[in-house]
């Protein structure tokens, strides 16, 4: 067999004998003395030695003669690899395509976590300090393993004085660094939502970075795992101390769809004021109702005592106009965080009872109805909306009515709506269906192509709609890790075609779908009364 040194020379050699030079080593052989040989001898290759030799003799001075044998000991090995080896120089493209695989992966990862196990051979001592404490975890490494897949343990390993490596580490970061060194050896890794946050920690602190991006994406994807403490809010403040955007806005929307689980949860009360402070803000959040979300609020404020002005502030957030009046006359009464903070609110509950005093037409002259104290947010409740199951969705066109009250004022709660719902599970898309037009074809309603659509139209007009426009949500939930929540929440005004994006990725025609529970579509629609244009007609 030609080694790869002596496979390289010839290589060399014959790119050079075609510029007119050639050379071996540190020697350079003119052109004189190589032209007529070299090329001629590659050329044909099934020349005898000794006529090779009688060649040289011929062409060769006498005085370099001891040269030319240099010389021509690199071509017997040209000449070697290409009568022995020369199948590796032709490529069979038939061989190469009948090619098999033989994979002993799985045989090398248990050989490497036994090395780790038994410490054979091991070379360096990694004694992990716990900080504050005595507690000291060693574990026998391999240096070589270390600085291949850290720059950081490179660093450390090259500036220590013993065998010995001294780690300091948090208590819950040495609780998992086996974990975290067994994954150097073996790249794979087991993990429960409360080692995510550690094994981050050390992922950064080394440089792991495919571990990282790996943790990142498992937070992100189990956000719904049950966890004895919940682990949600923490990921989330974990997400703003190191500015990992995507795991913030993760977590946040998880918060925000989910709320009336998190609510009932023992990881509300270890909210922090800004996350609270957060959510209280946001109009997308789905819960049962606004009474639900001050009552959750009264209870953390008791646990957590905040400071005063904290407390003002997401008192002041809560939206009382969309609590009935018989409500709000209880808290006044018999709420101990209302009592003490009552003059804080006193302005948003006084403009919250003219509100359900009077029709919003006649508020709307006097006071800004378009605030959010007037602006709903996703509320699961019957008063607002409806669920709706659909069996098998991808078979043809479904369709359901529900009512609604007209508005969360006192003045329209009596007042009922009915709403007709159509969901048609391949509509094709105005823009598509205006091709067709321009065509002067007959526009086709649905097709094997279109996308899911839902229409929400009211059953009957009224004059009561005057000044009002209703915000239609659809609410799309979803089994993960065994538990149900909220995948998806689209608004529109009439038609999910609005959004141009609704279930646009769901594959509903397979029954293992992540949209489908138990081989339903699980909706919930919520109407929701908007008085922006009152603001129009006041001017």
């Amino acid at each position: 067999m030609v080694s790869h040194e002596a496979m390289g020379r010839a290589t060399v050699l014959h790119k050079e004998c075609g510029t007119g030079r050639a050379s071996y080593g540190t020697h350079t052989y003119p052109d004189k003395h190589t032209h007529g040989l070299i090329t001629p001898i590659l050329q044909r290759k099934t020349d005898g030695k000794k006529r090779l030799i009688k060649d040289c003799d011929m062409r060769c001075p006498v005085g370099d003669r001891i040269s030319t044998m240099v010389c021509l000991s690199g071509l017997f090995v040209v000449l070697a690899f290409r009568m022995i080896d020369g199948a590796a120089l032709k490529q069979d493209p038939s061989a190469e395509s009948a090619a098999a695989l033989l994979n002993h992966s799985m045989a090398m990862v248990q050989r490497m976590e036994a090395l780790l196990a038994q410490g054979n051979g091991s070379d360096v001592t990694l004694r992990i300090q716990t900080v504050s404490t005595d507690e000291v975890k060693v574990i026998q490494a391999h240096s070589l393993v270390l600085t291949l897949q850290s720059d950081v343990f490179d660093e450390l390993l090259q500036t220590r004085n013993s065998t010995n490596l001294v780690l300091k580490e948090s208590a819950d970061c040495a609780s998992v660094f086996d974990k975290f060194i067994r994954y150097l050896y073996c790249g794979d890794i087991s993990v429960r939502p409360d080692q995510a946050i550690p094994l981050h920690r050390l992922a950064s602190k080394y440089h792991i970075w495919a571990l990282q991006q790996g943790l990142t994406r498992y937070m992100t994807q189990h956000l719904s795992s049950d966890s004895p403490t919940g682990h949600v809010v923490s990921w989330y403040q974990y997400a703003v101390q190191t500015g990992d955007i995507t795991l913030r806005d993760s977590c946040l929307l998880y918060l925000s769809w989910n709320l009336s689980s998190v609510l009932q949860s023992a990881e509300w009360r270890s909210i922090s004021d800004e996350l609270l402070l957060s959510l209280l803000q946001r109009s997308d959040l789905v819960l049962q109702s606004e009474l639900e979300l001050y009552d959750a609020l009264e209870a953390w404020i008791s646990q957590n005592q905040p400071a005063d002005m904290t407390a003002e502030s997401a008192l002041r957030a809560v939206r009382y106009g969309m609590i009935p009046p018989q409500h709000l006359f209880r808290l006044q009464k018999q709420s101990a965080v209302m009592l003490k903070y009552y003059e804080s609110v006193r302005d948003l509950l006084f403009l919250t009872f003219q509100f359900h005093a009077a029709s919003p037409v006649q508020l709307a002259k006097y006071f800004d109805v378009n605030c959010s104290l007037f602006m709903p947010r996703n509320y699961l409740s019957s008063a607002w909306g409806s669920p709706w199951v659909i069996n098998n969705p991808t078979r043809d066109d479904r369709s359901f009515s529900f009512q609604t009250q007209l508005g969360p004022s006192g003045h329209d709660t009596s007042k009922r709506v009915t709403w007709n719902a159509l969901f048609s599970p391949r509509w094709l898309p105005l823009s598509v269906r205006s091709t067709f037009s321009e065509l002067g074809s007959m526009q086709p309603t649905r097709t094997d192509n279109g996308q899911p659509r839902i229409i929400i139209t009211p059953a009957t007009s009224s004059p009561d709609f005057a000044g009002v426009s209703f915000q239609k949500t659809v609410i799309v939930a979803a089994r993960q890790q065994g538990k149900v929540v909220v995948r998806h929440v689209y608004n529109f005004h009439q038609s999910t075609e609005e959004t141009g994006d609704f279930l646009l990725d769901a594959d509903l025609q397979r029954r293992t779908s992540e949209y489908l529970i138990d081989s339903s579509l699980y909706l919930h629609i919520i109407v929701k009364p908007i008085y922006h244009s009152l603001i129009i007609a006041r001017k």
